[in-house]
Parts: structure tokens; sequence; C-alpha cells
């Protein structure tokens, strides 16, 4: 690895608004760009929308769809980053023959560099689970990327740093949902459309366990436990008819934050990952003292997944508990 110049953005995407969104994008990579970023990592879904996809059936579903790199916007993503001269990640749904996948692409201005199917998908039951980990050269750095729910799971980012990644790309949709654990749950759409005259309150809800202080609680140890950085990228406000904190972020090999978005706008933040930082940090040595032998119950069938992979005893938990809170509020 190198030292290189990474940058993360929050931005409010517009359901179904892909070309609005790609402007958006546009705009945020030249920023990123006028603070010497290299790459800029952009939230999961954010040329297509994400939330508003679990109210689609399949066909309204494969209306939102697009080949990759082959459809319209991969390659005005690919345009943005030759025009501007930046490497850019940004999530849609890709059409791949019957089957429809979370992806998130990166590109460079000559072209598709990588793309990650999201491992854990559920929105949307039409979309399929993708059956790999992610991992890439690319600018002098072994890249690693992971979808959200992906992230959740210990062992998807330690397997992403065990094939090498000295950084992960974690784009997201996530924070302010329904939750049984104390303190969390939905922010009121009232709190965030007052946010100018009542900014506290709106700070208040974002920053407490209903975003970054569930966030905190678990993302940091990805990075601790395997000494990577963690490359963070979230939406602000409304999406899909829920409302979202944003606060995308960059974490060290220390779980440390280096930089993060504090605004309540669109924003884009930039850092310098150093090298030096993955040679004293604590998680590759926990990698080197694995046990692999006493790990067999791992890898295990999962008798709570279906046979797509989808994660649906969870899934429909937290639809229940979803429409429970609607009703609460309604």
């Amino acid at each position: 690895m190198r030292a290189i110049r990474v940058g993360t953005a929050q931005f409010e995407a517009r359901d179904g608004d892909k070309a609005y969104n790609l402007d958006v994008i546009a705009g945020l990579a030249v920023a990123a760009k006028a603070e010497r970023a290299e790459l800029v990592c952009f939230h999961e879904c954010s040329i297509s929308g994400y939330t508003y996809l679990e109210t689609l059936d399949r066909e309204g579903l494969e209306a939102v769809a697009e080949l990759v790199p082959d459809g319209p916007s991969t390659q005005r993503l690919i345009e943005i980053a030759r025009e501007i001269g930046i490497s850019i990640g940004a999530g849609l749904i890709e059409r791949d023959g019957d089957e429809l996948y979370n992806t998130f692409a990166v590109v460079s201005p000559d072209g598709l560099v990588a793309k990650h199917r999201k491992i854990h998908a559920f929105v949307n039951d039409a979309l399929s689970c993708g059956s790999g980990y992610t991992v890439f050269d690319h600018l002098g750095c072994r890249i690693g990327i992971l979808i959200c729910y992906d992230n959740n799971l210990p062992e998807n980012a330690r397997m992403t740093a065990m094939l090498g990644a000295d950084l992960i790309l974690a784009p997201h949709v996530t924070g302010c949902l329904p939750s049984a654990m104390p303190g969390r749950g939905i922010v009121a759409p009232e709190i965030w459309r007052n946010r100018e005259l009542d900014p506290v309150r709106c700070r208040q809800e974002f920053d407490g366990p209903k975003g970054r202080g569930w966030l905190m609680r678990w993302l940091p140890a990805r990075a601790w436990e395997n000494g990577v950085f963690i490359v963070y990228a979230n939406p602000i406000g409304e999406e899909g008819g829920t409302i979202k904190p944003g606060g995308s972020l960059i974490l060290d090999p220390f779980g440390e934050v280096l930089t993060e978005c504090r605004t309540f706008e669109d924003e884009v933040v930039v850092a310098t990952l150093d090298p030096e930082k993955r040679k004293l940090a604590s998680g590759p040595g926990y990698i080197r003292a694995r046990r692999p032998e006493l790990y067999a119950k791992m890898v295990e069938p999962n008798p709570h997944l279906s046979p797509s992979g989808r994660p649906d005893v969870w899934w429909k938990k937290n639809r229940a508990s979803k429409a429970t809170a609607e009703k609460s509020s309604s």
C-alpha cells in the first residue's frame, strides 16, 4: 500500500431519479478532487435510491436495473470519472440475465475497475445475493468492498482482510431504524425538515443511539480487529420514506476517525491514508494468531438462511418491526 487521498460523501438522493443523483455525484466528485482525492466513495444504491426498492414488484425492480458496466448509469459514471480525473465508487441495481443484484461499482477514467454484489441482499425478495468477496488492486492499494449488512458480520471483514485488502469501501444506507436496542428507532420526518430552525434536536437524534452512537459501537471494531482502513458512506435526509443520519466517515486501522461529514448538507470529506498505520496496527497480528483447527463450527451449513443465502428470519422480523413502528406513528 502507498499513501492515498480518499474521499467519502453523504447526500440526499432522490428515489429513482438517476439523472439527478448522478449530477450530485459529479458535483461532490469535483469537490473531492479539489481536496486532492484520488478515489471517492458514495453510498449503497446512490445512483438509483435504495429503501423505496422495498415497495417495487419484480417488474418494477427490473425497470430500475441496468447492466454493469454497459448500462447508461455506469457509462455516465465513467464519463464523470474521466472528466474530473478521479476514481468513483457508487451503487445501483444490476441486471445479469435473469438475476438482479444490489451492486457497487468502482470506476476510473479508464472504465470499470471492479464491482461487488451485496452478499446479504434483502430489501426486495427479487434481489439475489452475491456469491463471493471482492478485493482488487487499484491506485497502488488493495481495496475490498462490503455493502451495508455485509459489514455487520465480522467474518466478512475478516475474509476481505485475509484476501489482502488495505482498505474496505463500506457503502451503507443505515441508521434511524426500528430496533429492540434501547434508545434506537426512527427519526420523525418533522425533526429533519425543521433542522434549520432546531439543528440541536436533529443533531442529537443523528449523533445518539439512533445513528452515530450505534455505528460507533461496532464499525471501528471491524477496522481495529483487521488492521484496515474503512471508508464508510451513508445518505442523509429523506430516503425512501425514512430519515437517514449521514455521517459518512473514514476510519484508520486503529478504529480512529480520520474525518467525517458533520453538516446537514450534501458533503464530501477527504483524508490521507497512511500505510505506516497498517504496519503498526494490531489487526494483522490477530489474523496471524488465528487457530483455524478450532473453527470447524463456523463453516457448518447455516439453517437460518434461505437457499438463496438471504437471512430470511432476520429480514421478516425487521419488516414486522417496521410495520409496527409505522402504525404506531400514524
